[in-house]
């Protein structure tokens, strides 16, 4: 027996059920804010001087940016983090409205096993993926 699955059975862990929340730690909070809001079309659902909770549809993920938990000064955030939205929207369409937003996408837009889909980066360069669902 292999010793993480020998530890696994000993501290008894389960399999996650879902992911309920999500939130990225941000340099500049109101700058970030405005990004998310002004360039990607994001609407806010409740706000606080250190988090800013973006609305979604209740029984799912809810996302949000907030101020740091720790410091990040001299730290480069967003590598290997990267965060799907699944959209309603054809996604050339909505990356053609970024690019016009002036938000800087990331390569084109792709096939995945999930559908059809692009990145773009955020202020602090987490890597933000649109996903039109098959």
């Amino acid at each position: 027996m292999s010793r993480i699955l020998y530890l696994q059975q000993q501290l008894n862990i389960h399999k996650m059920r879902e992911l309920t929340f999500a939130s990225l730690q941000v340099k500049n909070l109101e700058a970030s804010k405005d990004f998310y809001t002004q360039k990607l079309g994001f609407e806010i659902g409740d706000t606080n001087p250190q988090a800013c909770v973006f609305k979604y549809n209740q029984g799912q993920a809810s996302f949000a940016i907030r101020t740091p938990l720790e410091p990040i000064e001299g730290k480069e955030l967003g590598i290997g983090v990267a965060l799907w939205f699944a959209v309603n929207e054809n996604v050339d369409e909505l990356k053609e409205t970024f690019i016009a937003n002036g938000v800087t996408t990331a390569g084109a837009v792709m096939e995945t096993p999930f559908g059809r889909a692009f990145h773009v980066k955020d202020l602090d360069g987490y890597k933000l993926t649109f996903l039109e669902t098959k």
